[in-house]
């Protein structure tokens, strides 16, 4: 009987420690999962985030919607409303790629970004020779700078735009809109200019010089040290400030590149993506819960309601109109300090969010739709990873009358639209989504089942071991009460019998 209590008392210590370890695991199992999802995601080469990071298996498409001028001599001659006429998606599959990538000792990783573009003629409305007329951008932005240049060198201008016949508006090829065409003014401009005051080009494209190109260094933490630092930029072309803006928190070089973000994201968290053309981070804020292709779950962010605000609706906007007032109107953001002076106002596509009279001054513009229009990145929380992205920014020419040049000396004060893009992922590849998903459901799973089946297996050794021991204990007791005394005890009383019942002889009466 003592080696099967010793046995029950074993089994209840293990049932009880096995009880208590499941416990135990059940509250530090998100704390382990977030050990192994730090080492998983940081930046480390020769891992799987590392290689999907440098060489991305998504194929991120670029769709551009022209607006056509329709009636640029009336515009000109006889003070009509501008007719836009909106072309496209002309849609061009992307490839990223890092390169020249470099491991830093404080925790950072430095690269270079390529990017090739592919026309897709199938995604198309048409090709890269259809003809479009659009405003003269080279043309507009020199005339706009000198507006408050001596008269005589704007005589001179209009001079010399006669000579070289330049005009307010042009009309080109999609292709060449997009990726260069040769302008008389930029080439003038390259032979007269001093050298420290050139345009780095002498030709003129919206993206001009982006394709397969890869002029800028980008500097981001890896996550490795800190996994709250996870793809925040530390430095652009080795610079932590942008020498733009007039507060170091607009100044700032912050955010990520919009694909990944610090894991355990929650929302209460702001997001900030920095784009150099938009010379700024743009702050996103949580709009609703969304499910992904795949059935992955994800946040989705958007532009902050302040992000191209007016320092009179929001004061913490006026960091970027430092030579205002006047400042951008709103919905829009004043962008000329990064694009060489240029005038170049960005909006969101058919002014989402700005101010109607903008869209009012010209026509052919539809009232904006926030499925089509709105900027929007979704990303699965745990991970900090893109899901779906979809970046939409308006490109616009802010155009200044100027007298003394007869070119432009019938053309309004107007914010001209010019042109806007699409640019993002649908979805990533099956096996992202897979790996996503098995993150976000497995670890519940796994938690509520470890620590379950560790509960029961030790409550039934338990409970079964107390079981035992009770019922031990009761067949010990029903022993004690039916064996009779040994016999050793009853001689002992036998010998103490009263003398009184002994006769003489010794014998018992």
């Amino acid at each position: 009987m003592r080696g099967s209590g010793s046995i029950s008392g074993a089994a209840v210590a293990v049932g009880a420690l096995m009880v208590i370890v499941a416990a135990i695991l059940a509250a530090v199992f998100p704390k382990l999962i977030d050990v192994v999802l730090n080492r998983e995601i940081a930046l480390r080469e020769g891992g799987r985030t590392f290689n999907w990071w440098r060489e991305p298996p998504v194929k991120p498409r670029l769709s551009v919607y022209i607006y056509n001028v329709t009636n640029a001599d009336e515009f000109l001659n006889d003070g009509e409303k501008p007719a836009l006429d909106e072309l496209g998606p002309y849609v061009y599959e992307q490839q990223w790629e890092k390169v020249e990538v470099k491991f830093n000792e404080n925790d950072t990783v430095s690269y270079k970004v390529k990017k090739r573009f592919t026309f897709v003629p199938e995604w198309s409305v048409g090709s890269e020779e259809d003809l479009v007329v659009v405003p003269n951008v080279p043309m507009l932005s020199a005339t706009s700078q000198s507006k408050h240049a001596a008269r005589f060198l704007r005589l001179a201008m209009a001079s010399i735009m006669d000579i070289l016949r330049i005009k307010p508006f042009v009309e080109v090829s999609i292709g060449q809109l997009l990726w260069g065409y040769e302008d008389p003014l930029l080439k003038l401009a390259k032979d007269v200019v001093p050298k420290e005051q050139k345009l780095p080009y002498d030709q003129f494209g919206l993206l001009y010089g982006k394709n397969a190109t890869m002029p800028d260094w980008f500097t981001i933490f890896t996550g490795q040290g800190d996994v709250g630092k996870y793809g925040m930029l530390d430095k652009w072309n080795g610079k932590s400030s942008l020498g733009h803006w007039t507060t170091p928190e607009c100044d700032g070089v912050a955010g990520s590149d919009g694909s990944i973000f610090p894991p355990r994201i929650t929302k209460q968290t702001v997001l900030k993506v920095f784009d150099k053309d938009l010379c700024r981070a743009l702050p996103l804020v949580f709009k609703e819960e969304v499910n992904t292709v795949g059935d992955v779950p994800g946040y989705r962010f958007v532009p902050a309601s302040e992000a191209f605000a007016t320092p009179s609706r929001f004061e913490s906007q006026r960091c970027f109109c430092p030579a205002g007032p006047p400042c951008a109107p709103e919905g829009t953001f004043n962008a000329s300090l990064c694009q060489y002076d240029s005038p170049v106002l960005l909006s969101f596509p058919h002014f989402y969010l700005a101010d109607q009279t903008l869209r009012e001054a010209v026509s052919g513009i539809s009232p904006p739709i926030e499925e089509k229009h709105q900027f929007y990145i979704d990303v699965q929380p745990m991970m900090g990873t893109a899901l779906r992205a979809k970046a939409r920014i308006q490109i616009n020419l802010a155009v200044s009358q100027v007298r003394d040049i007869k070119q432009v000396a019938s053309f309004p004060d107007i914010v001209f639209p010019i042109m806007w893009f699409e640019d993002g992922i649908e979805e990533l590849p099956a096996e992202m989504r897979n790996l996503m998903k098995m993150a976000v459901d497995v670890p519940p799973v796994a938690r509520a089942a470890v620590s379950g089946a560790l509960a029961a297996i030790g409550a039934v050794i338990l409970i079964g071991a107390l079981f035992c021991l009770a019922r031990a204990a009761k067949r010990q007791e029903k022993l004690h009460l039916s064996n009779p005394l040994p016999a050793s005890a009853t001689a002992g009383k036998t010998g103490q019998l009263n003398p009184a019942f002994q006769n003489s002889s010794g014998t018992t009466k």
